[in-house]
């Protein structure tokens, strides 16, 4: 059973939410603001956090960045009542894994849920790969570069992971899609999108200064070697 942490400070969805996703199956604890969700993070270990933006004491989207430190390998799926498209990249800036506006279907959201955890427990196949200066390790989700080591979110690595199984060769967008963020992608959705540039971000460009990954146009997104 995989214990999830909601954060909501809308006790009444909280509520609606918990039961049909303990009803599927899922451990769910709730908090309705972010000192008591730090405290239940301290105290356990959530297979998963499904976070609101908008929090009574302070802001979802610090409470994110904070996650993405502490626990960099923590899958979460941000909710939004205002459902804003800057709502949504802020918070896949900030590594979300995804992004749903409410009211949102349970059903969806425990689609959502299902797909991220099973980026996070499903076997490496390949315990390392490597090319060039970089060296990435699915297993731990952590890039080293050289002396430096960049810790991945669990959409990140799996982008990365898929990547670099071909590089050179562009993977188009929606089998990017299905791989790291176990969806399709509908329209207007730029989830995969931001986190390319999140990755792009993290990794920097190849030692002679040009870019690792790159996107042809209507064909996707490919490693380039340095």
């Amino acid at each position: 059973m995989s214990e999830l942490l909601l954060i909501d400070d809308d006790q009444e969805l909280c509520d609606l939410l918990a039961t049909w996703l303990r009803q599927e199956g899922f451990d769910v604890q709730a908090c309705h603001d972010g000192q008591s969700a730090r405290v239940a993070l301290a105290q356990r270990h959530p297979a998963a956090v499904v976070l609101d933006v908008m929090l009574p004491d302070g802001s979802g989207l610090e409470l994110l960045k904070q996650l993405r430190v502490n626990h960099p390998d923590l899958p979460v799926v941000m909710l939004s009542a205002r459902g804003e498209p800057l709502d949504r990249i802020l918070g896949l800036e900030l590594g979300a894994d995804d992004y749903l506006a409410k009211p949102c279907d349970p059903r969806e959201l425990t689609a959502r849920l299902r797909a991220v955890l099973r980026r996070t427990v499903a076997p490496a196949i390949t315990s390392q790969l490597e090319l060039d200066d970089l060296c990435f390790s699915p297993a731990r989700g952590v890039v080293t570069l050289g002396d430096r080591e960049v810790s991945l979110t669990v959409s990140e690595g799996r982008l990365l992971e898929a990547l670099l199984k071909q590089p050179g060769e562009p993977v188009d967008k929606q089998e990017l899609a299905q791989l790291a963020l176990g969806r399709k992608l509908t329209l207007y959705d730029r989830s995969l999108d931001m986190h390319v540039s999140n990755l792009r971000k993290k990794l920097g460009p190849h030692p002679d200064g040009s870019p690792r990954i790159l996107a042809l146009r209507s064909r996707g997104y490919y490693y380039s070697r340095g």
